[in-house]
Parts: structure tokens; C-alpha cells; sequence
């Protein structure tokens, strides 16, 4: 196995933009021999649209700001209560292609549920963590000199109604779900030291199995 290292960093609730800012700066400046890096926060609310986002996902406005980023995927929402851990990585270093970096966050979050009992999985042709037929978890990444940033939401104990003024991720009708509807009474204080375990076992290991719904 290899060893591989990772500085955690709890930031709490901070601004979507100063924490962008903040991740492009770290790609911009990072070297070879940079330490990889786990932020765990949230945020305030706020939509964010992907690279290739379309307008049309959002499907009216409402007073939340909606900010155009750089990361892959279509329109999400993040608010305090959701659980975001932003992947500042080397993926040659870890000998990781994207599909592969994106597969394994996704079994770190089904991991994690399944400590809990909740059968949740992945789908090929729209990445993420599902549960049932309703997403719980969304993930998203900006690839730059084999340094990626952006990472993953996933929905613990937060107000989902604003998720109705968008097409989630950019599929019409998509049901979306949280930690706390499932019947897990664990908060974020609980739940983020456990994925974070989870994603470097993922990172460094990269057990396989075959997960994906067809």
C-alpha cells in the first residue's frame, strides 16, 4: 500500500467565493512536492453552475446568488447542513485518472452510509451517490496540471426546498435526499472525521467492487 499523506483543515462556514478563490490559489502555487489537502466546511446558501452549466437548470430565480465556477457538472445548491469536503490533489501522484479519483469518492460517501445501514450507490451516466431513486451526495472537480480542486456535497441535515428552483445536477425531477431523512441522528461533528477515513482509505487503497446501477 502506498503511504500517502493528507493535511484535514476544518474552515467551518465560509463564503462559496472566498473558498474558490482560495482553492485556485493553492493549485496555482502548488509543486510536486506540495502535501495533498482535505477542507472540510460549509456554506452559506448559494447555487453553483458547472463550466458547461445551462441557464435553463435554473428554473426561476429566487434571492439565493447563483455563481458560474469552474468545476465539471451542471447547477447544484449548498447551504449550511451540508457536508463539503473539498479534494485538493496530486492525481499522478496518486496514480489516479479522473474516472477513477471520481469512483472513489463516490464509494467513500456509499462507505460511509453503509456503516449506517443505507444501501446507496453510483451511476455511470450521472456521478454522484444515490439512494433509492434520490441523490445524496454530488460531486465535482476542476483538473488542472494533474492537480485537481472541488469535491463532493453531500446532504446531511439542511432545507432541501430550494433544490425545487433547479434541475439537480441537470436532470429534470431529480429527488434529492439527506443524512438526516434516513433516519441518522449524527451531525456533521460526527460524520465528517468518519468520511473523511473513509476517502483516504479510498485515495490510498482503491478497493474494487462493482457498485454502479445500469
Amino acid at each position: 500500500m502506498r503511504q500517502v499523506a493528507f493535511t484535514i483543515k476544518q474552515f467551518g462556514l465560509i463564503d462559496y467565493q472566498t473558498t474558490w478563490q482560495a482553492m485556485k490559489l493553492f493549485t496555482e502555487s502548488r509543486t510536486e512536492q506540495t502535501k495533498d489537502e482535505i477542507w472540510l466546511l460549509q456554506h452559506p446558501a448559494v447555487y453553483t453552475q458547472g463550466i458547461a452549466g445551462k441557464p435553463e437548470h435554473l428554473l426561476y430565480n429566487t434571492d439565493i446568488p447563483v455563481i458560474k465556477t469552474d468545476r465539471g457538472g451542471q447547477i447544484t445548491y449548498h447551504a449550511p447542513g451540508q457536508l463539503i469536503v473539498y479534494l485538493l490533489l496530486d492525481i499522478r501522484r496518486l496514480r489516479l485518472g479522473v474516472r477513477e479519483l471520481v469512483r472513489r469518492m463516490e464509494y467513500a460517501v456509499i462507505d460511509l452510509l453503509n456503516d449506517y445501514c443505507i444501501e446507496a450507490s453510483g451511476r455511470v451516466e450521472a456521478p454522484g451517490v444515490y439512494v433509492g431513486d434520490a441523490k445524496i451526495a454530488s460531486l465535482g472537480l476542476k483538473i488542472k496540471r494533474n492537480f485537481c480542486y472541488h469535491g463532493i456535497a453531500l446532504n446531511v441535515d439542511m432545507d432541501l426546498e430550494p433544490f425545487n428552483a433547479i434541475n439537480p445536477c441537470g436532470y429534470a425531477g431529480l429527488q434529492v435526499t439527506q443524512i438526516k431523512d434516513l433516519g441518522i441522528t449524527d451531525g456533521l461533528d460526527q460524520l465528517n472525521p468518519q468520511l473523511v477515513k473513509k476517502l483516504q482509505e479510498r485515495l490510498i487503497k482503491g478497493h474494487e467492487s462493482n457498485y454502479y446501477e445500469y
